[in-house]
């Protein structure tokens, strides 16, 4: 078929010529889009609005021999104009439509799309405070990649937990004999926020004391960076950011 429908988050978009974009959309059913929506930078577009940053719509698109073609738009998540006013709102969403736009296509699921539709939605309305947001989203995304921590037993030999170091390389907690020199030492608190957060435990996350959150934040940032294979830019701009372990440096 020459044109088809799905539903998009628009992650990010370039200037083309005088009145284009190229945007770049996760997608429900057909992975990432990059697309040209031509003319939506006029004043008199019909539905420039809908195809900003953290905007979910239901677009039809024309099949093109590199970039496909946006016919029509329509707004199924007004998201951006809300996290836009808020600085902790619109950096921990900077981050998480980085980190969708980092996957690759075999990883653009139906249920990374729904994940991200879910945290614009949770920032959008304030629901909790942004960076929990946001390391929920990282945890989560980065478990249906494949890349689930380990929280309970070591990661690496598998030695029954609990365990007090966590190294982002050997994929979350690990025991005494296996934890290289230097490598972070953490609480039994932090790493029940840790599974609190991909859990969706709000009750637990929400209580917890600011230590607790910032030490989680540090892990959750070097984890997903080590991950990912390089730096989430939008993280140096979030609020209150912690000293991040050596991992998130790497």
């Amino acid at each position: 078929m020459p044109t088809y429908r799905d539903e998009v988050v628009v992650l990010r978009t370039h200037k083309l010529g005088e009145a284009d974009r190229i945007l770049t959309c996760l997608s429900r059913r057909n992975g990432k889009i990059r697309a040209v929506a031509k003319g939506v930078r006029r004043t008199s577009s019909r539905f420039g609005a809908r195809l900003e940053p953290f905007m979910v719509a239901d677009a039809q698109f024309y099949r093109g021999r590199n970039l496909d073609i946006v016919q029509q738009a329509d707004s199924l998540g007004a998201y951006g104009a809300e996290i836009a006013v808020h600085y902790d709102r619109y950096t921990a969403a900077s981050a998480m439509v980085e980190t969708a736009d980092r996957l690759n296509e075999a990883e653009a699921t139906p249920q990374q799309y729904l994940l991200l539709v879910g945290g614009l939605r949770a920032l959008s309305r304030g629901d909790h405070a942004s960076r929990s947001i946001l390391d929920s989203y990282l945890l989560r995304a980065m478990s249906m990649s494949g890349w689930a921590p380990g929280l309970v037993d070591c990661a690496r030999c598998g030695l029954p937990g609990p365990h007090d170091s966590f190294v982002a390389q050997l994929g979350g907690v690990v025991c005494r004999n296996c934890a290289p020199a230097g490598a972070v030492r953490v609480d039994l608190t932090t790493t029940h926020l840790l599974q609190a957060l991909i859990a969706g435990e709000w009750d637990v996350v929400d209580a917890a004391s600011p230590g607790s959150t910032a030490a989680a934040s540090g892990l959750v940032a070097a984890y997903a960076q080590w991950h990912l294979e390089r730096g989430i830019r939008a993280l140096q701009h979030v609020l209150n950011e912690p000293v991040w372990p050596e991992e998130a440096r790497l």
